[in-house]
Order: structure tokens, then sequence, then C-alpha cells
């Protein structure tokens, strides 16, 4: 693949997350990307043969099941990768859920699908030992024989081979614990399609690409979350058995005259041109730099200027912000109540605060507005700047948030919050300062 980047988008790729450079993957002919594809999943084949062979070695297989190993996967099959930590709510095991039903999507006389497992459990982490225990006695029955296999050491090494020759990458982590995904990262311009639950990095990566109508690749389910974790994993068992059924299968073994599953490369090349500007480490170095490092040298060097002058500013007003902060109070708020929200509707919400010795410009004062969950919380809540709007006979500060829009169905609810504000503050939860209304 690095060949063939090099050669129809030149050697810049791999420094250069540009949209535009990405999009000369379409210009890379569908027979060349195929026969690529094909020769590392052959190599993929050989070396899981390699290391079955070895690992029943040292387990002291039998000779004959040693032997055995050499018949294991098909190359020209369509290939599945699931590699990666054995943590039990990563959820190994989903795609065995109902054995049946998996049993005739893998041994399709005429498209049969194979999978490979790869992993570690932390040494204490018995139940991820169990899921590993799991797949090797499934493996083991002579109907999954050739069919599943789990590569015992997983390492980078291993994980390159299987990168580079899966079709797919499946990820089924229990909605919302996974924190990123990288492996699904690795496999992108690897040409493998990411099949997975929305969650970490692919849950923006998918949804993005959806609200554009762009195929990046497929999604378990549509994020949704239930309280029994039985029924959540029945539920999108059944959704990966119906994908792999109706979408995934058919269209890797539709062939044109020549071999070449022209609608699977397309597929391929959307989903590379596509997520690899975004998901890649030169994109993330770089925002890193601009967002964070040279932003942080710039405060840095304004803050120290003058013998510090600003730096020492800064600590004299925290310190005098944090003395005055116990007489700031929300007196009351007016607004029109949540039950008389509709969507399309604007709401208009006044907030007489109490501020004290503190000046107005030395507080940010916002709407806070969201839904209620059962208990009467705010969820999700959105953060709406509010404006001063004068002063009330009795010395409260006024603050206006004016034609507020309600875009969102349910029960809503808001409420004022104030905090300190400082030009020279890099954020304002900083001081450890903050003062809430009730909630409406």
């Amino acid at each position: 693949m690095n060949q063939l980047y090099d050669r129809y988008m030149g050697p810049n790729w791999r420094v250069d997350a540009d949209a535009k450079l990405w999009q000369r993957v379409e210009t890379i002919p569908a027979e060349e990307l195929w026969r690529t594809h094909e020769r590392r999943r052959v190599r993929l084949v050989a070396f899981v043969r390699r290391h079955l062979r070895l690992q029943l070695q040292r387990r002291g297989a039998p000779q004959s099941e040693i032997d055995a190993a050499d018949e294991v996967l098909d190359p020209d099959a369509l290939t599945i990768g699931f590699a990666r930590r054995f943590a039990t709510y990563k959820r190994a095991t989903l795609v065995l859920r109902d054995i049946e039903r998996l049993g005739r999507i893998l041994n399709h006389a005429e498209r049969p699908v194979q999978i490979l497992f790869a992993g570690k459990a932390h040494p204490r982490d018995d139940a991820g030992k169990q899921l590993i225990q799991q797949i090797v006695r499934l493996a083991q029955q002579k109907e999954f024989r050739r069919r599943i296999v789990f590569l015992e050491d997983y390492d980078t090494a291993m994980a390159r081979s299987l990168v580079q020759g899966s079709d797919i990458w499946l990820n089924t982590p229990l909605r919302p614990q996974e924190a990123s995904g990288t492996s699904g990262m690795k496999a992108l311009p690897n040409g493998a399609i990411n099949l997975s639950i929305l969650d970490g990095w692919w849950d923006e990566a998918w949804r993005e690409a959806a609200a554009g109508n762009r195929f990046v690749g497929w999604a378990i389910g549509r994020g949704e979350s239930y309280d029994n974790a039985e029924y959540q994993d029945q539920v999108e068992s059944a959704a990966l058995y119906d994908l792999l059924e109706r979408d995934i299968v058919p269209a890797f073994y539709d062939r044109a005259a020549d071999g070449v599953p022209r609608r699977w490369i397309a597929n391929m090349k959307s989903s590379i041109s596509h997520l690899c500007p975004s998901f890649n480490m030169q994109r993330v170095v770089k925002q890193y730099t601009a967002d964070f490092y040279v932003t942080l040298h710039e405060r840095y060097q304004r803050l120290t200027a003058e013998n510090s002058a600003r730096a020492k500013a800064l600590a004299a007003w925290v310190s005098r912000i944090r003395a005055d902060w116990a007489q700031v109070r929300v007196e009351r708020i007016a607004g029109l109540a949540a039950s008389e929200l509709a969507v399309g509707n604007q709401i208009q919400v006044r907030a007489w605060i109490r501020l004290g010795a503190i000046p107005t410009d030395e507080v940010a004062v916002e709407l806070y507005l969201g839904r209620l969950d059962s208990g009467g919380e705010i969820t999700g809540g959105v953060p709406i700047p509010m404006q001063p709007a004068g002063q009330s006979p009795e010395g409260l500060c006024i603050f206006e948030a004016a034609a507020v829009p309600c875009s969102r169905s349910g029960l809503h609810g808001y409420t004022v919050r104030v905090l300190p504000s400082h030009p020279d503050e890099a954020k304002a939860f900083l001081p450890g300062l903050i003062t809430w209304a009730d909630a409406q």
C-alpha cells in the first residue's frame, strides 16, 4: 500500500493530512488496488498458519492437529479481523452469540467468511481469559476449525499483518466505554473497512460521514443504550448478523467479469479518502501544536513579559475574586416556563444577580439549557452567554439572553450560572469558583 500510495498520491501522503490529496485514492485503478489487497490477504493467511503451528507445538498438540493448521482459512474468503485487549466491555464474543446463525454465515458454500481473533487479557482479568477460552473451544470444533482462529502472543508484528490482510475490522465495545479505538484507525489506510459499534472515534467518524451521505464503513446499531445488558447484547449481535448477511457478504462477493468486486473497492476508496485526512497522527500533531502548544507558549510569553507584570496582576485578581466571591448570588430569573416551550419557539431569559464588590466585566453569566432526566436534572446542557442589560433599583445587575431557540423536543429545563472572567485567565473554571441558580 505504501508503493500504491506513492505512485498515485505522491510521497507527501505520509505527512500531509490534506483532504484534496487523499481524494487521489479515487484515481487508483480498481484492479490494481484489489490485486494489492489480495496479495496481503494471502500473506496474512500464510502468517496465521505458521503462527498457529507454533502455538499448537508449544501446547503439545497431536501431530495431526499441528498438520491441520496448514489447512485453516481460505486466502480468497472474506476475512474479519478482531485484535485488541480482551477486556469484557470489548465483548469479543458478541459475534459468537448465535452459533447456529454464525455457522451458516461462515460456512456458506459459495460465500465463505472467516474470523481471526488476537489479543491478550490482563493476568488478573479472569473474565477476559474466559472469553479467550470460549473462542478457542469454538475454533476447535469441526464446523469452525477452518473458519475461526485465535492467535496467541498478540504484538505489534501480528497487528501489522492483521490490519494489512483483513477485509473487515470488527469492534464491538459496550457503549459508551470505548475510549478511542485506535486499531480501527490503523486499519483505515490499509484498506480494511470498519464494522463497529458507534463508540469512541467511530461514533464521530460514522455520524459525520452519514450526515454527508458518504460511506466510511458499517455501524452496528445507531448508538442505543439499554439498561439490560443481556438484551443489549441480543439486539446488537442480531444487528451484526444482519449486516453481514444483507450488506457485507453480498458486497464482497459481487464480482464483475474480471473477478474484481467493484462495489467493495468503491467502499474501500470511500473509507480511505474520507477518513484518513482526519484520523491520522499528522493531523493530531498539527492540531495539538496549533491549539495547545503554540497557544500555551504565547500565553507564557505574554504573562512573563516586563518582569511578569501580567502574571502578577492575574494572581492578585484571583486572590481578590476569591475573597469577594461569597457575595455573588443569583437572586431571581424570569423567562418562559419549561411547560410552555415548543420546538421552534424562542426563549428570552433575564437574571438579576448580586455581585457585591465585583464589577460586571469580571464575571461571565451563562444560561444553561438542556433536557431534564427522570430526576429533574439537566443533562447534555449547553451554555449560552448572557449580556449585561442594566441595573435594577435595588442595585442588582441584570443579564439577559434573548431569542434563544428551542430546537429539540422533550422536557427541558434551564438555569443560570456565574463564573469569574479575566482576559488572562486560561479557563473560567480554573479559580474553582461558580455560582448556580436553581433550575427552572
